[in-house]
């Protein structure tokens, strides 16, 4: 199996990776995203995902980098972490009771082959309607503090949200089901038939 890097500092897309049972290490990189590029938003998530892989690509040969950035499409408003208790405050009362998109862009590369792919999720997000003492409360837990768009769906966050259209682990941080099906691309694949065979035994069939 190639040797597997996932070029984020996220324990949300690390704990994501986990799932596929892959091998890897985790490296971020130092390159800082820019929500102000005048790019259109999946075209920009995509962008900032190569370039995380590309900061840390240098450092290894032979590799495969898996990157990662994700953000919040409001109307044609951008949403990427809040600064502060106030600014989370302000970004859920955006969002309250209303639809918005997460767009995740990924990128996977072949450090040895020089060969890169990127490409882009989106997930529609519907939150109920909240009280003004319920959004400050959440804030006031500190768990919007870290997270794209002020909320986290799979914590308490996962109270303001009525439903959701698309992937689930997008709304995380890293698509899995598209993300598996690139990697493929690439010659790693998470189910394979000696995989499989190997579970049977073990099950005794």
């Amino acid at each position: 199996m190639r040797r597997i890097i996932l070029a984020s500092a996220s324990p949300r897309r690390k704990e994501i990776l986990k799932i596929t049972g892959l091998d890897f290490d985790v490296c971020a990189g130092d390159y800082e995203e820019d929500l102000s590029l005048s790019l259109k938003p999946r075209q920009l998530a995509r962008f900032m995902s190569r370039k995380k892989a590309e900061a840390v690509a240098h450092k290894y040969k032979d590799t495969i980098i898996i990157a990662a950035d994700t953000f919040i499409l409001y109307k044609d408003r951008l949403l990427g972490k809040p600064g502060t208790g106030k600014d989370a405050v302000k970004m859920l009362r955006t969002l309250n009771g209303k639809m918005h998109s997460v767009i995740t862009g990924f990128t996977v590369m072949d450090t040895g082959m020089g060969r890169v792919i990127s490409r882009s999720v989106e997930t529609k997000v519907y939150f109920r309607k909240l009280t003004s003492e319920e959004i400050i409360a959440y804030v006031a837990s500190g768990e919007p503090m870290d997270k794209a768009g002020a909320y986290a769906i799979q914590g308490l966050g996962a109270i303001l949200i009525k439903k959701i259209d698309g992937d689930f682990f997008n709304v995380m941080g890293l698509p899995l089901c598209a993300l598996t099906k690139s990697l493929k691309e690439f010659g790693v694949n998470v189910l394979n038939k000696e995989q499989g065979v190997q579970g049977l035994r073990g099950r005794g069939f």
